[in-house]
């Protein structure tokens, strides 16, 4: 019966919340969460975090609460793993716990759940596996795409002489390098690097990627209803976005017209031939939605991990000239003037060493991209509910000092013997671990080591004359160098 008296009905509906948000409190502490620093109402934790540099917060609190803590983000708890040890734990020993992605308001207006980056549950593992399928298929790891890559970094080489010593910003360059890989594996084709489509595509991907890893972006990811009100940051990453879909979307309806189910050509003919063999079934994967994504996830990725790590590359050559000239004798003594090939690797230990002392300290993906646990899981003593959001620190694995002496330096002899060996380190994890690993981590290996090899067998980097070099990182989820300009002295 309802009540007629309106304080009555007040005071009935706020009875009907208390017992409700009881019984959510109730069942929230059903479960046991790590210990973390105390919130405040509404707030959480964002007080006492690093807005442009969360990861070096969360790092720090690590050592008052230990490898497994909760911070709370607004009103929304989040778990933070730390370590190599914790975070091995998590991705690798409990993958399948850990491999679910969180509802993040961003990426949720960008992405819909499409694709394999950002994608969920039955979706995503089929993505996934397509992905690793095609990118095998169409020569990751094989002669052709080794090639392709060589012939590539001829172009680099090129653009860099162009320039006869003078002054560059070598940015836009290594982007246009590294996303023609990515685009001969979608397309079969490259771009000039002046191709003004090339450089739109460049730019729209730069510019969301920056925005979605801005203090605004996270703001409005913790608060979204309310600061949709107050900021454009959303407004600019969709329709960012959605230019980017739609370049992709009229590259696909081209592909469909030339489409020879016999001669698949490339990834996206790969994946019209698998629409087309799935229409029948009820439940389809290989959507015009999951596609558009899918592209531009492999562009996102494709991109971003071999070019911002050249950059670092290049920026660590300049600031330490002596490792600049270690490396281009190992050149000289093992390649000479030839062409770098993937199988020089093995007698070019030291080179191997830098390479992966640049993706340690540049440490481009410090927070990872966060997990979410698929269902509830009990991790080192505590209970964690399904569907939690999960940072795994990544930047806590490549600077734990219990696994690399000297951290907080560049040093590559992390990756050395006493002997001068090249020695494997269990904490070398860059494309992170487990069932969400980069699916192109073993060809972003091959582009960082024949791209790096070719350009320090072609040029010796200096910094301009009066320019200093700075190693701190731009403020964003992806740590860039800070723009710098370079003097690429030709050797040969």
């Amino acid at each position: 019966m309802i009540p007629s008296d309106p304080i009555m009905l007040v005071l009935s509906i706020i009875l009907c919340l208390f017992f409700v948000l009881f019984f959510i409190e109730r069942k929230k502490n059903a479960y046991n969460l790590p210990p973390g620093p105390r919130p405040l109402p509404i707030i959480g934790n964002l007080h006492i975090l690093d807005m442009k540099k969360p990861h070096i917060t969360m790092h720090q609190l690590s050592k008052k609460y230990g490898p497994v803590y909760t911070l709370q983000l607004g009103v929304e708890k989040v778990v933070v793993i730390c370590g190599y040890e914790a975070v091995k734990d998590a991705l690798v020993n409990h993958a399948d716990e850990f491999s679910g992605r969180p509802k993040v308001a961003l990426l949720d207006e960008m992405y819909k759940g499409h694709g394999v980056i950002f994608g969920s549950n039955d979706n995503w593992r089929v993505m996934r596996r397509f992905t690793l399928s095609a990118l095998r298929d169409f020569g990751m790891g094989k002669e052709a795409m080794e090639n392709k890559i060589s012939e590539e970094a001829d172009f680099l080489v090129q653009k860099f002489r162009s320039y006869k010593g003078e002054p560059f910003d070598n940015g836009i360059n290594i982007n246009a390098a590294a996303c023609n890989i990515v685009v001969s594996i979608l397309l079969s084709k490259r771009f000039d690097y002046e191709d003004p489509t090339l450089l739109k595509l460049l730019t729209m991907t730069d510019e969301v990627t920056k925005l979605t890893g801005s203090p605004m972006a996270m703001l409005y990811n913790t608060y979204p209803s309310v600061m949709r009100w107050f900021t454009s940051v959303a407004e600019k990453v969709l329709r960012n976005t959605e230019e980017l879909h739609a370049f992709n979307r009229e590259t696909f309806t081209n592909h469909r017209k030339q489409l020879d189910v016999n001669d698949q050509r490339n990834l996206i003919d790969s994946f019209l031939v698998k629409q087309q063999e799935e229409k029948p079934n009820p439940k389809l994967y290989f959507t015009n939605e999951n596609l558009t994504v899918l592209v531009s996830d492999l562009f996102d990725a494709g991109i971003e991990t071999t070019s911002t790590t050249l950059k670092w590359g290049l920026l660590l050559m300049m600031k330490y000239p002596e490792i600049q000239k270690k490396v281009q004798s190992e050149i000289d003594k093992v390649i000479g003037s030839n062409e770098p090939q993937v199988i020089h690797r093995r007698e070019m230990p030291y080179t191997d060493a830098v390479i992966h002392e640049i993706q340690r300290f540049g440490n481009i993906l410090p927070s990872s991209i966060s997990h979410a646990t698929s269902q509830d899981v009990n991790f080192r003593g505590y209970l964690l509910p399904k569907g939690i959001q999960v940072i795994p620190l990544l930047t806590s694995v490549l600077y734990d000092k219990d696994h690399f002496v000297k951290a907080d330096e560049f040093y590559p002899e992390h990756f050395l013997d006493s002997s001068g060996n090249f020695v494997r380190k269990v904490a070398f994890m860059p494309f992170s671990a487990g069932k969400r690993s980069c699916a192109g981590e073993n060809l972003a290996k091959m582009e960082l080591f024949m791209f790096f090899t070719r350009l320090l067998q072609n040029f010796t980097f200096k910094a301009p004359p009066g320019a200093t070099l700075d190693l701190n990182p731009e403020v964003g989820y992806i740590l860039y160098p800070m723009p710098y300009k370079t003097c690429a002295i030709p050797r040969l």
